[in-house]
């Protein structure tokens, strides 16, 4: 039997929905059975959003890389995933790496890296273009690049289309081969023979890593904004916390230059532990993000592998740009999942301590004007285990610990906020999954947590002064609805 049988698999996929256990998310994209991770492909076609990811349908290891499938009309009902694109040939027999997808006259295509290694382990790395078919598969078709161009290795993956004055382009990570490896990007430009190198966009980031994977290419008005993953920048205090990084500069790109002109240091989409791979599509001049809410090379880290599954998407988030700075918001579709009739208020006036009781899937909105605190902390309490926001209005520092948890990964992730009189936080938090949104969007914290006991979460905000007003909201949450068409 052919081990990627996409009839038996999308079978076992829909018998496994709705989620059963109590750690897997109600309104995060994941999976019943093995691991995803980077989202793929996303684009719009005839009145639908399709998400692409990829996905190990045979277990909780990074191998086996497939892309599964599943469209939406408003992020909340979506069809039932589906197995799209699997290693069968030569060129991906290794893996059916991360790539986008973009809508054309016949219909969804998508443009992917094909990974094949021989057998002394040398790897090739190939870009190939496929349709989505109408039974679900993605036909694979014709190449873009055969092979990484001479002075960069074979980690050559992840290419990103966009489109400037009627051409066609693509960006794609890469590692320049010279003493150390370093990490960059290139850009080839469309032509009548073919795929044609442009070049490696000139930056003042320096070396700054050993490898530039998962790279996106926007337009907000006149400013260009470059998104990569950096791999082997060191931590630092405030930012750079996790093993690998996601984030953006933001500039003017110069195509004939081939330079980003006067763009901004590197920045952070996402404060959190688990965040990376993002991928941004464009729909009638909105830019909405996925994100994989995981990081390479820390899979013993989640407890769910024992379950047999691993990893989701964040839920879909809306960019824009303010003064070079990225904002992200949940995707205003999202409010849908709102239930309007067990809608609790909060509300409190000089006070140092409020209490709240969650639902097991809960958004809460939360403005603090803080008046006299100096310290505040927002405490999500599973019976006895905890998860801390922490906020110091002297040294402007959020700080988020999982150390009052007991399974899964600990640790502290803190970095500047800068609050005047209020603090706003939106937070949803799923079964595990919990995105917290700062300040407006200003700033954004993806990360896991794994309840010892099936314990519906507490609020409870204190203070080390009377905070002179509290308000807010706290929602319950009703389910993403999977089986759709």
């Amino acid at each position: 039997m052919e081990k990627f049988d996409k009839k038996a698999i999308d079978a076992k996929l829909a018998e496994n929905l709705p989620f059963r256990h109590r750690w897997h998310n109600r309104f995060h994209l994941e999976m019943p059975f093995g691991l995803i991770n980077d989202p793929n492909g996303l684009c719009f076609y005839d009145g639908e959003y399709h998400i692409f990811y990829q996905w190990n349908p045979y277990g909780c290891e990074h191998k086996n890389k497939c892309w599964a499938h599943v469209h939406t009309r408003d992020f909340v009902h979506y069809s039932t995933p589906e197995l799209a694109l699997w290693p069968d040939d030569v060129h991906d027999k290794d893996g059916c790496y991360s790539g986008c997808g973009f809508a054309a006259p016949e219909g969804v295509r998508v443009f992917y890296t094909c990974n094949a290694k021989d057998a002394q382990g040398v790897r090739t790395s190939s870009q190939r273009f496929g349709t989505l078919q109408a039974d679900g598969h993605v036909k694979k078709e014709e190449f873009a690049l055969p092979t990484n161009p001479a002075g960069y290795t074979a980690h050559f993956r992840d290419p990103f289309l966009f489109t400037r004055h009627g051409r066609r382009y693509f960006v794609i990570g890469a590692q320049a081969d010279e003493d150390a490896p370093r990490g960059t990007v290139l850009i080839y430009g469309e032509t009548d023979e073919g795929w044609e190198l442009l070049g490696e966009p000139e930056t003042r980031l320096g070396n700054f890593g050993y490898m530039w994977e998962c790279p996106n290419l926007l337009q907000f008005g006149s400013y260009d904004v470059l998104a990569f993953c950096p791999q082997g920048l060191p931590a630092r205090e405030f930012d750079r916390q996790n093993r690998y990084q996601s984030g953006y500069i933001t500039g003017h790109l110069s195509l004939d230059g081939m330079a980003m002109l006067q763009h901004n240091k590197f920045c952070e989409l996402d404060r959190g532990f688990d965040f990376y791979a993002p991928q941004v599509m464009e729909h009638e001049g909105r830019h909405i993000l996925l994100g994989w809410m995981g990081m390479p090379d820390e899979d013993a880290q989640y407890p769910t592998r024992e379950q047999g599954w691993q990893y989701s998407l964040t839920m879909p988030r809306e960019l824009t740009l303010r003064q070079g700075h990225i904002y992200s918001r949940p995707a205003r579709e999202l409010q849908a999942l709102r239930i309007q009739e067990t809608t609790r208020q909060l509300a409190a006036r000089q006070t140092k301590r409020l209490e709240a009781d969650l639902f097991p899937g809960s958004e809460v909105l939360l403005n603090i004007c803080l008046g006299k605190a100096q310290q505040v902390d927002l405490t999500l309490r599973f019976g006895l285990e905890t998860t801390v926001l922490h906020y110091d209005r002297h040294t402007q520092v959020m700080r988020i610990s999982r150390e009052g948890m007991k399974l899964g990964a600990r640790g502290v992730r803190q970095f500047h906020l800068y609050v005047d009189e209020v603090l706003s936080l939106q937070l949803f938090i799923d079964r595990t999954a919990v995105e917290a949104f700062f300040q407006h969007g200003e700033e954004v914290a993806s990360f896991f947590i794994f309840p010892e006991k099936d314990i519906v979460p507490g609020l409870e905000l204190t203070a080390d002064q009377p905070m002179e007003e509290v308000s807010g909201q706290v929602w319950q949450l009703d389910v993403f609805r999977y089986g759709m068409h």
